[in-house]
């Protein structure tokens, strides 16, 4: 399996170096999976030995990390400036709108009150056509700003210009380069070369859609422990060390670029900021209507609180999760046409997840989460998979003629659990052996 691999990934990238590659091998490990997590959290690690009919030099040093995440929501998603400044005005001055209304109607006298209220049922078909204007209004706002997503065709809401956006992502990459540039690896580093290879790979296989052919992408390889990689809308491509030491080989490595390749070309970043901006801005009404509700502040506070989460859990973190597997689904036919193994994209998210479980950590809900679980991000791409071999061999790829890479997986885990069960029955002896021995029926 490693000979196939090895020939595999020198005919996907076209080496001309071998040395190169061999010391890119040599830095990250055929089967060493390491990973490393910013938020200082508690790693582990694990050895897991090959079975007897693989290779006995196949072996896995596994060290987890909570969650990995291709795409900050800061790193891949720069927001506008304006609405940086703008946002918390616009909060502040629905609160200052709310509470007037409120302090406005206690300090009104009963009967003034009361001919308010009989006033407004007299007139409530007029109210009821005031809210139902406005509500048309953000309706035809939504629609007429929808526009179709590059190639999945898929509507999208879109509010702010893209070159506007390019500059605001230029301001970012200064500022990313400001605070890594003495952490950037050197073009002479196999690391660097490796990823500046695979990048080139498959923006060149891909140059038939005219997103990706009119990007320039540009490699930045920073030598930090975090498992992270981010593409601005620019075509910038950061790639932390950390994430070289994650994956198991030149396919998973592919899938995983071209999976962060697809955020910039499908324009997620904009998407994501355009949504949020709608939706915050139509929350005004609903923030102004809670704090001249409420009769107290402190209300008002917690009222405000469950409107922001109502939101998050609603509409932005199901959104963020819709846009990964969109982005898993492009990325996958990006590193198809590329000639990679697209059966090692769901292995990656498969040692994830049991790298959780030998870790002990409790599985949250999906719902919690702005990315889809590693266990059903594995699941989607085995869906995807045949559509993307077919697209493969359309390209005249070489055919796969080794073992598939999910059975390899398979049978190591099968060989984990035995051993595991083996190594716990050993123990198990050795402390009954070190015990005196208690003459009881029971023992």
């Amino acid at each position: 399996y490693r000979d196939f691999l090895n020939k595999g990934q020198r005919c996907l990238l076209n080496f001309s170096n071998t040395e190169v590659y061999k010391n890119a091998e040599h830095s990250w490990g055929r089967f060493c999976f390491q990973s490393s997590w910013p938020l200082r959290e508690k790693t582990a690690s694990l050895q897991i030995g090959s079975v007897e009919q693989l290779p006995r030099r196949s072996a896995w040093n596994i060290q987890i990390i909570r969650s990995f995440r291709a795409s900050p929501s800061f790193q891949a998603a720069p927001v506008p400036l304006f609405w940086i400044i703008v946002k918390p005005a616009q909060k502040l001055f629905a609160i200052i709108l709310g509470r007037s209304i409120r302090n406005w109607w206690k300090a009104l006298p009963p009967n003034k009150r009361e001919l308010f209220k009989e006033s407004a049922r007299k007139n409530k078909w007029k109210i009821l056509l005031g809210v139902s204007s406005l509500g048309v209004l953000f309706v035809v706002f939504y629609f007429t700003h929808l526009e179709e997503t590059p190639i999945t065709g898929r509507a999208r809401l879109l509010v702010f210009g893209k070159e506007h956006f390019r500059e605001l992502s230029q301001m970012e990459y200064d500022m990313w380069m400001e605070k890594l540039e003495s952490k950037m690896l050197p073009e002479t580093d196999a690391r660097y070369q490796v990823v500046e290879r695979v990048v080139g790979h498959l923006s060149e296989s891909n140059k038939d859609i005219p997103q990706v052919s009119t990007l320039k992408w540009l490699i930045h390889v920073v030598d930090e422990p975090d498992v992270n990689a981010f593409v601005l809308p620019n075509g910038q491509v950061f790639v932390f060390t950390g994430l070289l030491n994650a994956v198991s080989d030149i396919h998973q490595l592919s899938f995983i670029l071209g999976h962060e390749i697809a955020h910039a070309v499908l324009e997620h970043a904009v998407k994501k900021a355009s949504l949020v901006h709608f939706l915050d801005f139509l929350s005004l009404i609903f923030l102004t209507m809670i704090w001249a509700i409420c009769p107290r502040d402190s209300l008002a506070v917690v009222g405000q609180w469950i409107q922001g989460k109502l939101q998050e859990f609603m509409f932005d973190r199901p959104y963020s999760r819709t846009l990964e597997a969109e982005a898993d689904k492009v990325g996958l036919q990006f590193a198809a046409k590329a000639c990679a193994d697209v059966r090692a994209s769901s292995v990656f998210w498969q040692q994830m997840e049991l790298a959780e479980t030998i870790q002990g950590q409790p599985k949250l809900p999906e719902w919690l989460s702005t990315h889809p679980s590693h266990e059903n991000r594995a699941e989607h791409l085995d869906r995807l998979i045949p559509e993307a071999l077919k697209i493969r061999e359309s390209c005249n790829c070489p055919s796969l003629s080794g073992p598939d890479p999910r059975l390899i997986f398979r049978l190591n885990m099968q060989h984990l659990l035995e051993s595991s069960k083996d190594r716990g029955t050993q123990n198990s002896t050795k402390r009954d052996l070190s015990k005196p021995k208690l003459d009881f029926p029971h023992t």
